[in-house]
C-alpha cells in the first residue's frame, strides 16, 4: 500500500492512492492480481447493546492462495475459521460449530471486509494495536466430582423459547403474553410448562457484583411471579464465559452469586452457553466449568432444570449427568429448514445411549409454526423430536398460530411418545428414501416413524418382524390421522409424502 508523509495532502494523496490502484487493476489480466489479501488482524465493530456496551469482534486471519484459516473472537463468543477466497470474494466456515453453511460471508471492498452473511450490522476495519479485549483474571476450573442428580426433568422437558422468533427483540411484556397465549392455546395443558427468556436480558452489575436484568425486564421477580400464577415455569439463559453470546453480561467469576440471584427471582430453568468461555478455556475444560454452576444451582436449594448449550463439543453425552446436567445441546443451532432439522437429527444417533430420566440430549428447539417449512415437514419435525425423546421446546409465535400448526403442537398422542417413562430414544435404519425409526415404549409397545427424504412420494412398509414385540401385532394407531390401522400379513403398506412421516404406534398381543 502507497502511503503519505504529507499529512496536509491527506485528502489529494488518498485520491492518488484510489486512482493508482484502480488503474494498477485495470492494467493487469487477471483478476486476482488486484484482490486484496485477508490476510491480517481486523476489527469488526457492531451496534451498542441495552446494557451499553458496544458489540466487536477481532478477527486474525492468514490467507495462503485460495485457502484462508484463522479465528474469530468477540465480548460473547470465539471460534476457528476456515474457507476459501476467489478474488475479493470470500467464504468462512465456523470449525467448531460442524457449520455446513458459511459463517461468514464477504468481499474485500477499499480495504475492509464487506459481509453479505454474518456479525449483521458491522464494519470490519484493519485492527490497530488498540483494537482488543480487556484481559481476564483466568480462575482454575474445579476438580471434577460427580454431582448427585438434582431429581428434575424425568420427561423431557416442554416449553417455549424465546430465541427462534424474537431473538433480542424480546421483552418483559412480550414474555407475559406469551404466557397468556400459552394458557388459552391449551399449551400449558398439554405439558409445556417452561417460559424461557433466552439471550439479551442481561444489564450490568451493581456495585455489590449481582447481575441486573436491563431496561427490557423492569423486575424479574416480578415477571417470575406472573409466570408461577399461570401454572407455568420461568427459564433464563447464562454462560460460563464473561459475555453470552451476543455481548451481554454472563456469570464467569459469579456462578454463585447469579445462581443465587435466580433462585431469589424464582426462576426454574437456566440454558448455560458455552459462548465467551470458549475466549478463556480449551474444550477439555468444559466439564469442570459446567460443573461448577450445577453445584451452584444445587446449593441455592431451588429446583432449577440445568441445560448445556456447547453445540455438542466434548462428548458432553458422556459427562453431562456428572455435573448435574438434565439437558444438553449434541448440535449446533438449529434453522427453520429441512437440511438444518434433518441435519441435527441425525447426529442424536451416536448419543442414543445416553439419553434417560433426568438426563437427555438436546438437538435444539422446535422451529415449527415458524413459516419456512411445509406442515408435512413439520409433522416430520414434530415426529422425529418425540422418536429421539428431544426436549419440545417450541420456538414460534404462539399468540397467532394458524390451525395446522395448533395440530401438530397439540397432537396428544405424539406427545406422549416424546413424555414416555422409559426414556429410550430411537435410531433410524435407512432404507434408499425412507428412514425407519424404532422407540421401545415403557408398557411393551413401540414408536415407529418412517420418514421419507425424498422429493416425490413414496411407499413405505413396516414390517412387524422388525418392531422386536414381544408376540403378534394386536393393534396399530396412525398418530396423525388418529386411526387404527391393520397389519396385513405381518407388514403394513401406506404412501409416505415427500418430506413426509408415518407415525404409529404398535402394539402386541
Amino acid at each position: 500500500m502507497i502511503r503519505s508523509n504529507q499529512r496536509s495532502e491527506g485528502t489529494r494523496t488518498k485520491f492518488a492512492v484510489v486512482t493508482i490502484l484502480v488503474f494498477a487493476c485495470l492494467a493487469v489480466l487477471s483478476a486476482t492480481s488486484c484482490a486484496q489479501s485477508l490476510t491480517g488482524r481486523w476489527v469488526a465493530i457492531g451496534p451498542t447493546l441495552e446494557n451499553g456496551e458496544v458489540q466487536k469482534a477481532i478477527l486474525e486471519l492468514t490467507q495462503s492462495g485460495t485457502d484462508v484459516e484463522g479465528k474469530i473472537a468477540a465480548l460473547g463468543y470465539g471460534v476457528s475459521l476456515k474457507g476459501t477466497v476467489s478474488g475479493n470474494h470470500f467464504e468462512l466456515f465456523a470449525v467448531e460449530w460442524n457449520g455446513k453453511d458459511p459463517f461468514l460471508v464477504g468481499d474485500v471492498v477499499k480495504g475492509e471486509l464487506r459481509l453479505s452473511k454474518g456479525l449483521g450490522h458491522y464494519t470490519i476495519r484493519p485492527a490497530t494495536p488498540a483494537d482488543s479485549f480487556p484481559k481476564l483474571a483466568y480462575l482454575e476450573p474445579p476438580a471434577l466430582h460427580k454431582l448427585p442428580p438434582n431429581g428434575l426433568a424425568l420427561t423431557p422437558p416442554m416449553g417455549w423459547n424465546s430465541w427462534n422468533l424474537f431473538k433480542s427483540k424480546i421483552d418483559d411484556q412480550t414474555v407475559r403474553t406469551i404466557a397468556d397465549a400459552m394458557v388459552s392455546s391449551r399449551m400449558r395443558d398439554a405439558g409445556y410448562l417452561y417460559v424461557n427468556i433466552d439471550d439479551t436480558w442481561e444489564g450490568v452489575r451493581d456495585a455489590q457484583g449481582n447481575i441486573q436484568p436491563n431496561h427490557k425486564f423492569p423486575d424479574m421477580k416480578a415477571l417470575a411471579s406472573y409466570i408461577h400464577s399461570k401454572g407455568l415455569k420461568l427459564g433464563i439463559y447464562s454462560s460460563p464465559g464473561s459475555h453470552t453470546c451476543g455481548g451481554y453480561t454472563a456469570s464467569y467469576a459469579h456462578e454463585e452469586q447469579d445462581a443465587k440471584t435466580f433462585a431469589a427471582w424464582g426462576i426454574d430453568y437456566l440454558k448455560y452457553d458455552w459462548c465467551s468461555a470458549a475466549n478463556i478455556y480449551k474444550n477439555d475444560a468444559l466439564q469442570p466449568v459446567y460443573q461448577k454452576m450445577g453445584s451452584a444451582l444445587l446449593a441455592t436449594g431451588r429446583p432449577i432444570v440445568f441445560s448445556l448449550c456447547e453445540g455438542g463439543l466434548g462428548n458432553v453425552e458422556r459427562w453431562g449427568t456428572d455435573v448435574g446436567a438434565n439437558l444438553w445441546r449434541t448440535t449446533g443451532d438449529i434453522g427453520d429448514s429441512w437440511k438444518s432439522m434433518i441435519g441435527n437429527v441425525e447426529q442424536q444417533v451416536k448419543t442414543a445411549p445416553y439419553a434417560g430420566p433426568g438426563h437427555w440430549n438436546d438437538p435444539d428447539m422446535l422451529e415449527i409454526g415458524n413459516g419456512h417449512m411445509t406442515d408435512d415437514e413439520y409433522r416430520t419435525h414434530m415426529s422425529l423430536w418425540a422418536l429421539v425423546a428431544a426436549p419440545l421446546l417450541a420456538g414460534n409465535d404462539i399468540r397467532n398460530m394458524t390451525e395446522a400448526t395448533k395440530a401438530i403442537l397439540l397432537n396428544m398422542e405424539v406427545i406422549a411418545i416424546d413424555q414416555d417413562p422409559l426414556g429410550r430414544q430411537a435410531s433410524p435404519v435407512k432404507n434408499g428414501d425412507l428412514e425407519t425409526w424404532i422407540k421401545p415404549l415403557a408398557n411393551g409397545s413401540v414408536a415407529v416413524g418412517v420418514v421419507n427424504l425424498g422429493p416425490t412420494a413414496a411407499m413405505a412398509t413396516v414390517n412387524a418382524n422388525d418392531l422386536n414385540l414381544s408376540g403378534a401385532v394386536e393393534k396399530a394407531r396412525d398418530l396423525w390421522t388418529h386411526a387404527d390401522v391393520q397389519f396385513k400379513g405381518g407388514t403394513y403398506s401406506t404412501m409416505v409424502s415427500p418430506h413426509g412421516v408415518v407415525l404409529l404406534k404398535v402394539s402386541a398381543k
